[in-house]
C-alpha cells in the first residue's frame, strides 16, 4: 500500500510541476495561475475518480490508494480538501463544512505567516 501511494505521489508531483510551469509560461507570473489550475484540475479529477471507482468499477484498494492518495495527493491536496467539503455538505452538515473551509484556508495561511515570522526572528 505504501509503495502504491509513494509511486503515485511521485507521478502527481511531477505532473504538478509540469502543469504549473506551463501555466506560468502561458499566463505570466502576475497571478498564481499554476496553483489555481492544478487545484481546479485536481478537484475535477477527484470527483471523476471517486464516482468511477465507487459506481462503475471494482478496483483493488492498492489501485484506489495509488490514484486518489498518491497521484492526486502528489498533484494537489486541494482535491482531498474539496472532497471533504463535499462530503460534509452532502450530509447537510453546513456548519461543519464552513468551519472546515475557514479553518483550512484562514488558519493554514495564518500558520504559514507564523512560520515565516518565527524563522525570521532567528539570529542570522
Amino acid at each position: 500500500m505504501v509503495l502504491a501511494v509513494a509511486s503515485g505521489g511521485a507521478i502527481g508531483a511531477v505532473a504538478r510541476y509540469w502543469i504549473a510551469g506551463l501555466a506560468l509560461r502561458w499566463m505570466g507570473p502576475q497571478f498564481p495561475w499554476g496553483t489555481l489550475t492544478v487545484n481546479i484540475v485536481g478537484s475535477f479529477l477527484m470527483g471523476v475518480l471517486i464516482a468511477l471507482l465507487a459506481l462503475r468499477t471494482n478496483v483493488s484498494p492498492e489501485l484506489r490508494a495509488f490514484l486518489l492518495v498518491g497521484v492526486l495527493g502528489g498533484f494537489t491536496t486541494f482535491s482531498a480538501f474539496s472532497l471533504d467539503v463535499s462530503v460534509l455538505m452532502e450530509r447537510k452538515e453546513m456548519g461543519a463544512a464552513l468551519l472546515y473551509v475557514f479553518g483550512s484556508v484562514v488558519l493554514s495561511i495564518g500558520a504559514l505567516f507564523l512560520g515565516l515570522f518565527l524563522v525570521r526572528q532567528l539570529p542570522s
